[in-house]
C-alpha cells in the first residue's frame, strides 16, 4: 500500500499520476480518517422506517430513516445519480475552468448541486454544515480508512456534523466496488430492477467477456498505463488499481514498473522524465482522462510524439477514477477491447 515518502511527493505529480497514484498514501501518511460527513436528496423511493448500512471499513452507519440530504465524492454522486439518487452536496473536480461538467462529474446536472470544493484540500465546512447533511460518501483508496478529498486540516470538524460511508477501491478488482456501490444505491431506495439498470449490468458483462477474448487472442500486444505532467511522465503498475487488476485479471499484457521504481510512490507508478518517456516498450498506451492530467492531444514533448504507440494511433483515454455505477464501466472496458482488437505490434 501507499506509504509515506509519498507525502514528499507534488500535490500536482500525485494528482496527474494513474490511479489515486499516491495521494491515498498522502492521506495515510497525515493521519487516520474517521470523517462523518453528510449531505444529499434521493430521487428513488427510499424504503421507510430505520437505515443501515455497513461501509468497507466495517462501520455501519445507523440513522432513523434512508438520508436524504447526501454529500457525496464527486465521482460517488455521478454512480449514485446513474441508479437515480441525487445528492445536495458534492466535492471533488465537479466542474471545468469554463463551468461545464468535469468527467469525474458523470451524468449529473452540476448546476444542481452545492459544490463545496472543486480542488484537492478544498472543502467548504459552512456550507457542508448549512445542507443539514444526514450522511457523507467517499471512496477509499487505502485501507486506513482514509475518505477521498476529506482534507486532512478539517475533517474532525467535517466528522463532528454527520456519519460517513467509505467504499473501498484500493486494490481490489472493479467488481468489488462496483457491487459496494450497487448495495449502497439500493439501500438508498434504488430500483436496482429497473430495465436501465439491469442492461448496463449486462452490458458490462458483455464488455468484460469482449476483452477477454480479445486479450485472449493478442497476448503478445503489451499496454502501458500513463499520465501525463508539465514535468513527468508517470507509468503505473497494476498491483493497486481497481480497473486495473480487473483488466489484468482478464487477461490483459500490462507493461510494469519495477517494484524498486514503484518504491518512492508507495507501489503505485513510477516517475519518468520526459527523456526517458520511452524507457519502456508498448503497442497500446492508456492515458488518465482526469483533468488534473495532461490529454494526450495537448503533449507537446518530441519524445511523446516519437512513441510507436503514439505515432501508430494506438493510444485510449483510462478512466482513472472509474465511476461505479456498471452504466459508467462499458464504455472503458469496451475501448480497450477494441483497441487491443485492432492493435498492431509495435514495441
Amino acid at each position: 500500500m501507499p506509504n509515506a515518502r509519498t507525502a514528499r511527493l507534488s500535490r500536482r505529480g500525485l494528482l496527474a499520476a494513474g490511479g489515486a497514484l499516491g495521494l491515498g498514501a498522502v492521506l495515510t501518511a497525515c493521519g487516520d480518517d474517521d470523517a462523518k460527513d453528510g449531505g444529499a436528496d434521493t430521487k428513488g423511493s427510499a424504503k421507510s422506517g430505520p437505515w443501515s448500512f455497513k461501509d468497507d471499513r466495517g462501520t455501519t452507519v445507523k440513522l432513523d430513516e434512508a438520508p436524504k440530504n447526501i454529500v457525496a465524492f464527486t465521482g460517488v454522486a455521478a454512480a449514485l445519480y446513474d441508479y437515480g439518487i441525487e445528492v445536495k452536496g458534492v466535492f471533488g473536480p465537479t466542474t471545468t475552468k469554463d463551468g461545464k461538467a468535469d468527467v469525474q462529474a458523470g451524468d449529473m446536472d452540476v448546476s444542481k448541486v452545492t459544490v463545496l470544493g472543486n480542488v484537492w484540500d478544498q472543502f467548504n465546512v459552512e456550507k457542508y454544515a448549512a445542507l443539514a447533511p444526514d450522511v457523507l460518501i467517499s471512496t477509499m483508496f487505502d485501507d486506513a480508512g482514509t475518505l477521498w478529498y476529506v482534507p486532512e486540516a478539517s475533517k474532525d470538524k467535517i466528522a463532528k456534523l454527520a456519519p460517513s460511508v467509505g467504499i473501498s477501491v484500493f486494490d481490489r478488482q472493479l467488481t468489488a466496488p462496483l457491487q459496494r456501490m450497487w448495495e449502497l444505491a439500493e439501500s438508498l431506495g434504488a430500483d436496482m430492477t429497473d430495465t436501465k439498470v439491469t442492461e448496463a449490468k449486462k452490458r458490462f458483462e458483455a464488455a468484460s467477456e469482449r476483452l477477454r477474448k480479445a486479450a485472449k487472442a493478442k497476448p503478445e500486444i503489451k499496454v502501458l498505463v500513463g499520465s501525463a505532467s508539465p514535468e513527468l511522465f508517470y507509468v503505473s503498475g497494476t498491483n493497486l488499481s481497481i480497473d486495473l487488476e480487473y483488466f489484468k485479471a482478464l487477461g490483459v499484457n500490462f507493461v510494469e514498473p519495477t517494484e524498486e521504481a514503484k518504491k518512492a510512490t508507495g507501489g503505485w507508478f513510477e516517475s519518468l522524465s520526459w527523456e526517458n518517456v520511452d524507457k519502456h516498450k508498448a503497442d497500446v498506451i492508456m492515458m488518465d482522462d482526469r483533468s488534473s492530467a495532461i490529454q494526450p492531444a495537448d503533449i507537446t514533448e518530441a519524445t511523446w510524439k516519437q512513441l510507436p504507440a503514439v505515432k501508430a494511433g494506438q493510444v485510449i483515454a483510462r478512466s482513472t477514477e472509474p465511476i461505479l455505477s456498471y452504466d459508467k464501466c462499458v464504455a472503458p472496458v469496451e475501448a480497450l477491447a477494441e483497441a487491443i482488437e485492432k492493435a498492431k505490434k509495435v514495441s
